[in-house]
């Protein structure tokens, strides 16, 4: 199994780019493939880039609402007064420029999900006016009198620790409550490093597709430095790193020289406390000889594990003379 594409046995629609085997991700699938059918609230929270808009849009696919309307609202990026009128519609006259009624997203999600992301910059009055939404099931628009029924899920996203800011006294604790029905955690890439050789292939044949480049494969060396790297961005992060090895290689296999050149000082600096940088030939023998015991010697699946041929890893380990089996360790 090289790319799980969650809840396939469920014969489940969902976006093909969500891959991923650690064991932190197999859970969250069976999370998703639970609580889809059901109207229950989800809060999907995670760092920047770890993918919560993803697992949104694959719990709607596999709800019985797929084929009604999925919208998604970015609450970080509008000011308060658009976002109410976004969020709730308005009035003509409701303030200068509404010359005529608008829906807002709520209504236009209708029978749908509505994805709200970066929840935990709500405001004190929108978090009021959200949880009555949550509450009554029903919209006021901005400047009206009438209110709207509405029959939409509601999924949350944010990168925050909304219990912390519930805590402080910035989120409401009832609002908390109401939007954390269920709640998925998705770890940083850092926490599920087998999963980078995988999302690496993956976007390298979706980044060789579009761009009709002659890039085969990732070299070993090149993978090292890819799974050594922390990944502050996450699997974004790691998608535009390949995307953008992709357009300025002239290799046939993506190679340490086409990579960002800061994964090279950070492959440099994994588990050295102090001192010079560590030598390629270093970084690929402590790479290959880590994915070897996490693998408890295994061949097949430590060469799964590195996205490469088996007889390419018994080919590494004779290049660099890494030890095959637990008992030759030195």
């Amino acid at each position: 199994m090289s790319e799980v594409r969650f809840m396939e046995a469920a014969n489940t629609a969902v976006p093909p780019s969500i891959v991923g085997t650690a064991p932190q991700m197999l859970e969250i699938y069976e999370t998703v493939r639970r609580v889809a059918p059901t109207r229950s609230t989800v809060l999907i929270q995670g760092e920047t880039g770890t993918g919560k808009e993803l697992i949104a849009r694959a719990l709607h696919a596999a709800s019985p609402r797929a084929s009604r309307p999925f919208v998604t609202v970015d609450c970080s990026a509008l000011a308060e007064s658009l976002l109410e009128s976004e969020l709730f519609g308005h009035v003509r006259g409701a303030f200068t420029g509404a010359v005529t009624d608008k829906r807002g997203l709520f209504e236009a999600a209708h029978g749908g999900t509505c994805f709200l992301d970066e929840v935990g910059e709500f405001s004190p009055c929108m978090q009021a006016k959200l949880l009555r939404v949550l509450q009554e099931h029903e919209v006021k628009r901005v400047g009206g009198t009438e209110s709207f029924k509405m029959d939409v899920r509601v999924i949350a996203a944010t990168n925050r620790d909304l219990g912390a800011l519930v805590a402080d006294g910035k989120f409401r604790e009832d609002l908390f409550y109401r939007l954390s029905v269920v709640t998925i955690v998705l770890p940083p890439l850092r926490e599920r490093r087998e999963d980078i050789p995988l999302l690496a292939t993956h976007f390298l044949k979706t980044y060789v597709a579009a761009n009709d480049k002659p890039v085969a494969a990732i070299s070993p060396e090149a993978m090292a430095w890819l799974v050594g790297y922390g990944w502050p961005g996450n699997v974004r992060e790691l998608e535009h790193a390949i995307e953008r090895a992709v357009a300025l290689t002239t290799n046939s296999v993506l190679r340490p020289d086409d990579l960002p050149p800061k994964l090279g000082s950070a492959a440099g600096r994994e588990g050295a406390v102090a001192g010079p940088p560590l030598s390629l030939r270093e970084v690929v023998t402590r790479h290959v000889r880590r994915v070897l015991k996490d693998a408890r010697w295994n061949k097949k699946l430590a060469a799964q594990l590195l996205g490469i041929h088996r007889r390419t890893l018994y080919r590494l380990t004779k290049r660099y003379g890494i030890p095959l089996g637990e008992g030759e360790r030195e």
